[in-house]
């Protein structure tokens, strides 16, 4: 079996030295994201090391992706870690940095990154058995091809800035047909759909984001970059979320386009949308019918606290006992 590493980012709002650089480069702008939300820690990672230890331990390395920071707690000698700050892969003109974006567009220069690796936010947790074929197979990332529209979910302009650079490159008509039992798989199921109502339209409008755990090869960073450098670079200087950005779902979507995946079903995965502390109520009932958890936080700042609580009572119920990664 080939190698598949696991890429994590993690952000600890917490640390002094943070903060006060965070403070300092902080711009009016308005138009730029620094909303709280993408930083503030639910203080769960720790729940994240012991669903990969229990659930995936064919996991050949982790990629510990930091600011610099790193939790009291975790055993920094433990084989399978790699602990990678930022200046040890990122441009350090570029630094210090408060956007995913720019972190993630260069996670192709880490070194000894395997080729086949699996994308994290500090939000997705493996929460069941899953093997490595839901990830990979045949050497190609698992995938969904479904188009879509882009929507108000306050990244549009980012989306947009991809979809220029893939119609740059793609016809959509000559890509679909070239490979349409990957964009007609039946394990699509519903979401099916989108694409062939979205056929009509010459151009790709967009595609469907499943905001999970996302596979990718390390080679289609390369070859992005070989051509779209000037786009990337400027990206890798923004320090705080921009309308003029491009992410990583960029090469997502290049790697859809080349056909270079292999389709999936993503009934095993589920997205939560904290919105309230009623919410919290769902991760309870979905914790054994799913494979794969995305919490999103845009719970309110006067009920964090609580919802915080909830939602690591239920991963303490799922995962009683330490890791190894763990001290």
């Amino acid at each position: 079996m080939n190698k598949i590493d696991f890429v994590i980012t993690w952000v600890d709002d917490n640390d002094p030295k943070w903060i006060k650089e965070f403070n300092k480069y902080f711009p009016d702008n308005i138009n730029v994201d620094t909303n709280n939300k993408r930083y503030r820690s639910w203080e769960n990672l720790q729940y994240w090391f012991r669903g990969v230890e229990k659930f995936s331990p064919w996991v050949n390395k982790i990629h510990f992706v930091t600011y610099g920071h790193i939790p009291r707690w975790l055993n920094t000698k433990h084989p399978k870690l790699n602990i990678v700050k930022h200046e040890q892969y990122m441009r350090k003109e570029n630094l210090p940095v408060f956007n995913s974006h720019p972190i993630e567009v260069n996670l192709h220069r880490i070194k000894d990154l395997a080729d086949q690796f699996v994308l994290f936010n500090d939000d997705t947790f493996i929460v069941n058995e899953i093997s490595s074929t839901r990830f990979f197979k045949n050497g190609l990332p698992c995938d969904i091809a479904v188009n879509n529209v882009v929507d108000f979910s306050g990244i549009e302009h980012i989306l947009v800035n991809n979809l220029a650079i893939i119609n740059k490159y793609f016809i959509k008509k000559q890509v679909i047909k070239s490979n349409i039992l990957k964009w007609f798989s039946f394990r699509y199921k519903l979401h099916l759909a989108k694409t062939l109502f979205l056929l009509p339209w010459k151009q790709i409008t967009g595609f469907f984001d499943p905001h999970q755990a996302q596979p990718y090869l390390k080679s289609t960073f390369c070859d992005v970059w070989n051509l779209e450098k000037e786009v990337l670079k400027q990206t890798s200087k923004s320090k705080f979320r921009s309308s003029h950005d491009v992410n990583q779902y960029l090469f997502r979507y290049w790697q859809l386009m080349r056909a270079n995946f292999e389709p999936i079903s993503i009934s095993d995965s589920k997205l939560i949308v904290l919105h309230t502390i009623d919410d919290c109520e769902i991760f309870s009932t979905i914790a054994h019918r799913y494979k794969l958890v995305c919490l999103n936080d845009e719970v309110g700042d006067d009920e964090f606290d609580t919802a915080k609580n909830i939602i690591n009572k239920v991963f303490s119920d799922i995962f009683p006992e330490k890791s190894s990664f763990e001290i």
